[in-house]
Protein backbone atom coordinates (compact mmCIF):
# COMPACT_ATOMS: atom_id res chain seq x y z
CA UNK A 1 0.00 0.00 0.00
CA UNK A 2 2.84 2.05 0.95
CA UNK A 3 4.07 2.23 -3.02
CA UNK A 4 0.10 2.67 -3.96
CA UNK A 5 0.42 5.87 -1.90
CA UNK A 6 3.39 7.29 -3.03
CA UNK A 7 2.87 6.49 -6.80
CA UNK A 8 -0.24 8.92 -6.31
CA UNK A 9 1.13 11.51 -3.93
CA UNK A 10 3.56 11.46 -6.37
CA UNK A 11 1.74 12.12 -9.23
CA UNK A 12 -0.54 15.23 -7.60
CA UNK A 13 2.34 17.10 -6.77
CA UNK A 14 3.45 17.22 -9.97
CA UNK A 15 0.51 17.69 -11.68
CA UNK A 16 0.26 20.69 -9.35
CA UNK A 17 3.87 21.77 -9.14
CA UNK A 18 5.51 21.39 -12.46
CA UNK A 19 8.65 23.19 -11.98
CA UNK A 20 9.61 21.55 -8.37
CA UNK A 21 11.22 18.00 -7.73
CA UNK A 22 9.25 15.77 -5.43
CA UNK A 23 12.56 14.25 -4.01
CA UNK A 24 13.42 18.14 -2.94
CA UNK A 25 10.30 18.79 -1.58
CA UNK A 26 9.84 19.35 2.13
CA UNK A 27 8.83 15.87 3.93
CA UNK A 28 5.80 17.81 5.50
CA UNK A 29 4.68 18.62 2.04
CA UNK A 30 4.92 15.09 0.90
CA UNK A 31 3.21 14.23 4.14
CA UNK A 32 0.38 15.98 3.05
CA UNK A 33 0.23 15.09 -0.77
CA UNK A 34 0.59 11.39 0.76
CA UNK A 35 -2.64 12.05 2.33
CA UNK A 36 -4.55 13.20 -0.45
CA UNK A 37 -3.31 10.20 -2.29
CA UNK A 38 -4.59 8.28 0.66
CA UNK A 39 -7.99 9.63 0.42
CA UNK A 40 -7.93 9.02 -2.97
CA UNK A 41 -7.13 5.36 -3.06
CA UNK A 42 -9.69 5.09 -0.67
CA UNK A 43 -12.54 6.60 -2.55
CA UNK A 44 -11.86 5.16 -5.82
CA UNK A 45 -11.81 1.91 -3.80
CA UNK A 46 -11.29 -1.27 -6.49
CA UNK A 47 -11.30 1.36 -9.39
CA UNK A 48 -7.44 2.17 -7.89
CA UNK A 49 -5.50 -0.48 -10.24
CA UNK A 50 -6.19 0.95 -13.05
CA UNK A 51 -5.13 4.61 -11.77
CA UNK A 52 -2.31 2.86 -10.83
CA UNK A 53 -1.40 0.91 -13.71
CA UNK A 54 -2.01 4.06 -15.87
CA UNK A 55 0.64 6.03 -13.52
CA UNK A 56 3.25 3.43 -13.44
CA UNK A 57 3.31 3.23 -17.12
CA UNK A 58 3.42 7.08 -16.88
CA UNK A 59 6.22 7.33 -14.85
CA UNK A 60 8.18 4.68 -16.67
CA UNK A 61 7.61 6.75 -19.76
CA UNK A 62 8.98 10.05 -18.14
CA UNK A 63 11.81 8.51 -16.21
CA UNK A 64 12.67 5.57 -17.62
CA UNK A 65 15.76 5.86 -15.13
CA UNK A 66 13.51 5.02 -11.89
CA UNK A 67 12.62 1.35 -14.14
CA UNK A 68 16.35 1.13 -14.30
CA UNK A 69 17.53 1.69 -10.67
CA UNK A 70 13.97 -0.50 -9.61
CA UNK A 71 15.28 -3.31 -11.63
Amino acid sequence: MDYQVELVARAFFEAEHEDFSWDGEAELVREEFREYARNAINLLDEDIGVLLMALDRATAEEHPERVRAAA
